[in-house]
């Protein structure tokens, strides 16, 4: 069965190795017949939520920028695919700030049942993501119906494009075949 996948891409480098995992997953899941779109948060703004909670009463950001239009595809999304860069052994903060902002989902009816992430680092242990990984971990457990379904790393990448030829990236569009 065909599922609709949305892969956030968290990176603001040019040819971030997050965003080579990303395309190598999103090219497993639709040779898998998947629907797959990408969502890159560059030259996006995204302001920080500012725990107002209205979202609970309303089901929408207060705040009026591109963060609301990228929590309603994750609303309708089957699977949600986050890549991100390691920074100081946690996910990038343009990351936690969308997950942050995806509060409005708490009480919604959302489609999403995996939820995966992909994570580079110049550090080559695999431990390096463990921060990022607990953290979206956190995200999932808060939504009843969705669990987190599995994570590629691929590191010793420290330079933009350095991820080519990483392993990882079969490891990635397998999963994504697999989804």
């Amino acid at each position: 069965m065909s599922k609709k996948i949305l892969v956030i891409s968290t990176s603001l480098r040019k040819e971030s190795n997050s965003d080579m995992l990303a395309e190598a997953f999103m090219n497993g899941a639709r040779e898998a017949g998947h629907e797959v779109e990408t969502v890159s948060l560059k030259n996006k703004t995204i302001g920080f939520c500012k725990g107002c909670l209205a979202c609970q009463k309303t089901g929408s950001c207060v705040i009026r920028d591109d963060a609301g239009e990228i929590v309603e595809k994750m609303l309708h999304a089957d699977v949600l695919v986050f890549a991100t860069p390691i920074y100081y052994y946690e996910m990038s903060g343009q990351m936690k700030t969308i997950l942050d902002r995806a509060n409005p989902l708490y009480t919604a009816d959302y489609a999403y049942r995996d939820v995966y992430l992909l994570a580079t680092a110049a550090d080559g242990d695999e431990h390096a993501m463990d921060g990022a990984r607990k953290g979206l971990e956190g995200f999932v457990a808060c939504f009843a119906k969705a669990h987190f379904a599995g994570s590629v790393f691929a590191g010793g990448v420290d330079v933009p494009g350095a991820a080519k030829g990483h392993g990882a990236l079969e490891k990635a569009r397998e999963m994504g075949r697999k989804v």
